[in-house]
């Protein structure tokens, strides 16, 4: 029992997680983990001047088995002396709303609980040694810095964890030489989430090449924190002198590692990304450009933008669809854009050969008339938008042709005419194959595109 209770105090002195006069509210779900750190907090209170409370959260997903560990959270917190406060979450629904997994929506739900109740108090969670191995391996898996592999951090904010040099075994060890009892929740005795797939699987694998695995990982997490906590000393030195208004300048001179922390940094301060890690693949593709320049989304309509020098987060709106316009065909004047007109004229043809070299180069295109399936209407472009042009045996895209042909002053003004089947013309692309002119032709359109001169 000494042993535990040693390694809570070492650990709380060595990352300053409680101060004389401090008020602890220590996270309890019932479970074996919660209840060790309960107890063991009320023991070193007096010894360490603090005081200890509790705080529970039923997440509603496992019917009379939830509530039965919420009434046994209250009954131990009664016996022990220790102010208790329980919250009811709807997990279900907040998951379903968030499009997010159940236990992400756990995790969410319970922080904002402990978060409303520790206005001025720390608030104690149990993540323990295994705990933390299993969080090392996910994030390794996953792709992650060393601020990843070091695993959970022992102060976050007001958040504290004082177990996390304690191993599972030790904290059952404990509640044993206690005679304290515990509650089981069932869902960590199954695989259905990734990290039980890890307990249950992977981990066991590991500990026979090393039985030692779980101490091993709390002497390599302190390693990796003390070393990640030099560079995450350097990176704020570096990013208070090159941080401007949502930019940061002269970045590209510093070394690699801290110019990815220095960028990971201004993102998540314009992104809150609810403490979840950026992987390192992102951050590689992140530095290229703030190196090399150029410009990458972020999230939405946010985008990373860079000359080399300075690295810019800009909102940059998504470009509004036009307001769709769409007319029947007139033989005659189609007026859809001021400035620009479609004039159509139909024309009767017993000779293919007369019309086809006296209008080869010119800008008027002609379409066989009875050709067009249906109902012809003149409309503005389409998101989609694909024909297959004339002399051509598949289809191509309508923006892609529009990119490489049209200057872009023209692009807002470009008409189209579709039939039933789809497009059969594109201004300043071409007609269709399937109505194109042969020698069966008996009526053409003509198709001309007048456009006011603008002078400046």
């Amino acid at each position: 029992m000494s042993g535990v209770l040693d390694k809570i105090k070492a650990i709380c002195l060595e990352y300053n997680m409680v101060s004389p006069g401090d008020t602890i509210v220590c996270g309890l779900s019932g479970g074996a983990d919660s209840v060790c750190l309960l107890t063991a907090l009320l023991k070193l209170s007096a010894e360490m001047d603090f005081s200890v409370e509790a705080v529970h959260v039923n997440h509603c997903l496992r019917g009379d088995e939830s509530d039965g560990d919420e009434d046994f959270c209250r009954r131990l917190c009664g016996e022990l002396g220790v102010p208790f406060h329980s919250e009811r979450c709807d997990v279900k629904s907040f998951a379903e709303k968030a499009s997010i997994s159940v236990e992400e929506a756990a995790r969410d739900m319970r922080y904002t609980v402990f978060s409303s109740v520790s206005g001025g108090k720390k608030i104690a969670t149990a993540h323990n040694a295994d705990d933390n191995l299993e969080t090392m391996l996910l994030n390794l898996v996953r792709g992650s810095g060393i601020k990843g592999i070091a695993g959970i951090p022992p102060v976050r904010g007001n958040i504290i964890r004082p177990l996390l040099a304690v191993s599972r075994r030790e904290i059952e060890s404990y509640l044993l030489e206690c005679g304290q009892g515990f509650v089981t929740d069932s869902t960590n005795l199954s695989d259905d989430y990734t990290r039980n797939k890890l307990r249950h699987n992977v981990i066991p694998v590991l500990k026979q090449i090393n039985g030692s695995l779980t101490e091993t990982a709390v002497g390599t997490a302190r390693v990796l924190r003390s070393e990640n906590d030099l560079i995450e000393s350097e990176t704020q030195n570096v990013y208070k002198s090159c941080l401007g208004d949502a930019s940061l300048h002269g970045i590209s001179a510093y070394p690699q590692v801290i110019r990815r922390r220095c960028i990971s940094r201004l993102v998540c301060e314009n992104i809150p990304s609810n403490g979840s890690l950026i992987s390192e693949k992102k951050l590689a593709e992140w530095e290229k450009i703030a190196v090399g320049g150029g410009k990458i989304n972020i999230s939405g309509d946010l985008f990373l933008i860079s000359d080399g020098k300075t690295v810019l987060l800009k909102k940059i709106p998504a470009k509004k669809n036009p307001e769709k316009i769409c007319r029947p065909l007139q033989i005659g004047e189609n007026r859809l854009f001021d400035g620009h007109m479609l004039l159509c004229r139909l024309v009767e043809c017993d000779n293919m050969e007369k019309i086809s070299f006296v209008h080869k180069n010119s800008t008027i295109n002609w379409l066989d008339y009875d050709k067009i399936i249906g109902r012809a209407v003149v409309r503005n472009r389409k998101n989609g938008d694909r024909i297959q042009l004339k002399g051509r045996n598949f289809t191509s895209s309508v923006k892609k042709l529009i990119n490489e042909q049209i200057p872009a002053s023209l692009r807002p003004f470009i008409h189209f005419i579709e039939d039933e089947e789809g497009t059969v013309y594109g201004d300043e692309i071409g007609i269709a194959q399937r109505v194109c002119p042969d020698e069966n032709t008996r009526r053409l359109l003509e198709i001309t595109v007048l456009r006011e001169e603008r002078r400046s």
